[in-house]
């Protein structure tokens, strides 16, 4: 998926580095910056990596800048995949599978059923006040950056968003970004594979650095997502745009 451009925003930690997917001298001394668009026509897909976090107090305003270039864009749907610290899991989410979704009012009627049918559990509610009133039960996603907060404004703004992440520990998160990604597979089957699960074999050039990173780019060629560059735990990792 080659990148089309860079998303402009002061919210964002200024970052700039060589080019992670740099596969060759030639194209190594290529910059990246901490927004960048990635686009793919033949999939009606954008995606939007997000490589730094976000200023104190700019939340809601990084907030707002994405979603007006979203509804500007007029795409069909939002897929935002992030993570949540797996320490703060609450008693429910200790059983099953560490992945999760959610689905904004606006994409529930076309996307519902679909979840039900691949056995997916949706994000749980938890208590706001433990203890003291477990009936007032609220949406948390502890270590999940401005993934509650988009996702409500995306509720607010009638935007078809769908939630998917993965409860994350410290360390090496490159199993978690191939399940994360093949979480998003199972649902959109944007690359077809007579494999049930999907695994990169393939090291990227910037992946030596730490972890020995592995490449998911080769395996899926509509991403060019590393685990590196994705940092699942603890922030939104990349926001994925379809095109109606």
């Amino acid at each position: 998926m080659p990148k089309v451009g860079y998303f402009y925003t002061d919210c964002l930690v200024p970052m700039v580095g060589n080019n992670p997917f740099a596969t060759a001298e030639e194209n190594s001394t290529e910059l990246s910056i901490n927004a960048e668009v990635y686009s793919l026509p033949a999939k009606k897909l954008v995606v939007l990596q997000i490589r730094s976090p976000l200023v104190k107090n700019k939340y809601r305003s990084f907030c707002q800048t994405l979603l007006s270039w979203v509804k500007s864009s007029r795409c069909a749907k939002v897929i935002l995949l992030s993570s949540s610290h797996a320490y703060q899991r609450d008693d429910q989410q200790l059983h099953g599978t560490p992945l999760r979704y959610l689905l904004s009012p606006a994409i529930q009627k076309t996307a519902g059923d679909l979840m039900q049918r691949l056995n997916w559990k949706e994000m749980e509610k938890v208590a706001a006040y433990p203890g003291v009133n477990d009936a007032d039960m609220v949406l948390r996603i502890p270590g999940g950056g401005i993934t509650t907060l988009l996702f409500s404004e995306s509720c607010s703004n009638g935007i078809q968003m769908a939630v998917l992440l993965k409860f994350c520990s410290e360390g090496d998160n490159i199993p978690d970004a191939l399940a994360l990604v093949n979480y998003l597979n199972e649902w959109l089957q944007l690359i077809k594979s007579e494999v049930s699960t999907l695994s990169a074999k393939v090291f990227a050039f910037s992946s030596y650095c730490l972890f020995q990173q592995l490449k998911i780019r080769d395996t899926f060629p509509f991403m060019n997502l590393t685990a590196c560059q994705m940092r699942l735990h603890a922030r939104v990792g990349a926001v994925l745009l379809f095109r109606g």
